[in-house]
């Protein structure tokens, strides 16, 4: 099992695993097996994951949120999960079938200024492992 570790932080109790089970179609997008199973085990949380901080969403905040910040009028085909605290968000680059994570600005949003951090939600995380 894939470990999920902050080098400093917490993370939340698990989301239920039913709910999760029913994103793909709540969401309307198949998001890939590493976060559902992140979601099973830690329903969000936020820490330090190498020098970048994240704010993982709650399973239940991802439609909210998602629709409060217009990200599909902005930034079509980038699906978010959190944020750094500040004024960058982490999604999913849903127009890959890789789906990798990338960064990009929650302020003057848009696509074009989406930056790659990972490919995988597990080699996010590698980033933390001594």
């Amino acid at each position: 099992m894939q470990r999920y570790d902050f080098i400093e932080g917490r993370l939340n109790a698990p989301a239920d695993a039913g709910f999760v089970d029913g994103l793909a179609a709540t969401l309307g997008v198949a998001l890939p097996q590493d976060y559902l199973d992140f979601l099973k085990h830690h329903n969000g949380g936020e820490g330090f994951i190498g020098e970048d901080y994240f704010v993982f969403w709650q399973a239940q905040e991802l439609a909210p949120f998602n629709r409060d910040y217009q990200v599909e009028t902005y930034a079509p085909g980038i699906f978010l999960f959190g944020a750094d605290g500040g004024g960058e968000g982490y999604g999913f680059d849903t127009e890959d079938a890789a789906m990798p994570i990338v960064r990009v600005p929650l302020i003057g949003m848009e696509r074009q200024y989406a930056e790659p951090v990972a490919q995988s939600l597990s080699e996010l995380f590698a980033r933390s492992a001594p």
